[in-house]
């Protein structure tokens, strides 16, 4: 990253913040797991406890059936297309709601002159992200296992990429500016997220969504579309909700300037009400 960071077109001022930004990103990794033996295995390990327990309860309790292409129709198919889904969620909901106590748990930086702000809520949500590959490398390999491919589709994952960072730093950077003048927004924003998690196909097809229902769903709630390109782009190898796709970019984008509008309006009232 830090090489990459030298070869972007931008000028030595952002090249600074960018560095910062790694440095940040980086001691945020290791302070989160530091002392522990399993180190940063622990959001694997995490991350596949929630598949074995959602493949259990909908695969075997509840005996749900997928069929997939390239792939057996068994308990396995349904746990790595329950996987794909939730790997989005998990580091949207993950970075989302570290992003929101952000500000409140620097309150040195914050009241430091010359320390960029705008970094702040970045630094949980790009931290999350990271860990969230290693899951995802793990549902790779499980299915190059499982279909004999690894499919070509695969180098698209960065555009699935983009709508979901850009969607989580955007409410990031908005929950985090309110939680500074508003201390029930945490626990808001989980409440929020509890509903959110059952309106969002993760667990369940959309296929079982009424049809009448079922554009609205994609349409207007872009962890749906990117949850489904996830399982294009790594189960069936190829796009089939392209549309969905762009409309949850467009959503996003929007959502992540509104949020860094609001967050820079509310930043010169930080320092005095912490």
């Amino acid at each position: 990253m830090g090489n990459i960071v030298y070869w972007l077109p931008v000028n030595e001022q952002w090249r600074t913040k960018l560095d910062l930004l790694k440095a940040l990103v980086q001691r945020d990794l290791e302070a989160r797991y530091k002392g522990s033996i399993l180190g940063n295995l622990w959001p694997l390990l995490n991350q596949l406890s929630q598949l074995l327990i959602y493949t259990y309860v909908f695969s075997i309790v509840l005996q749900v059936k997928l069929s997939l292409k390239g792939l057996p129709t068994n308990n396995l198919t349904f746990g790595l297309w329950l996987f794909a889904g939730l790997l989005p969620w998990i580091a949207f909901t993950g970075g989302l709601f570290q992003a929101s106590g952000s500000v409140m748990g620097q309150p040195n930086l914050v009241k430091k002159v010359v320390f960029p702000l705008a970094l702040l809520p970045l630094v949980p949500v790009l931290s999350t992200f990271i860990e969230s590959t290693f899951g995802l490398m793990a549902l790779i390999v499980l299915v190059a296992v499982s279909s004999n491919t690894i499919h070509s589709t695969l180098w698209l994952l960065p555009l699935v990429w983009l709508p979901q960072l850009l969607l989580t730093a955007g409410l990031g950077y908005l929950t985090a500016g309110l939680t500074v003048f508003l201390r029930d927004v945490p626990q808001t924003l989980g409440v929020i997220l509890n509903l959110w998690f059952y309106l969002t196909p993760l667990v369940y097809p959309a296929s079982v969504i009424p049809q009448e229902w079922r554009g609205w769903v994609f349409w207007l709630n872009p962890l749906a579309a990117i949850a489904e390109v996830y399982r294009d782009l790594i189960l069936v190898g190829e796009v089939t909700h392209w549309g969905e796709w762009g409309v949850a970019t467009v959503v996003s984008v929007v959502g992540f300037f509104g949020g860094l509008w609001v967050y820079r309006r509310l930043r010169p009232a930080f320092a005095d009400v912490l």
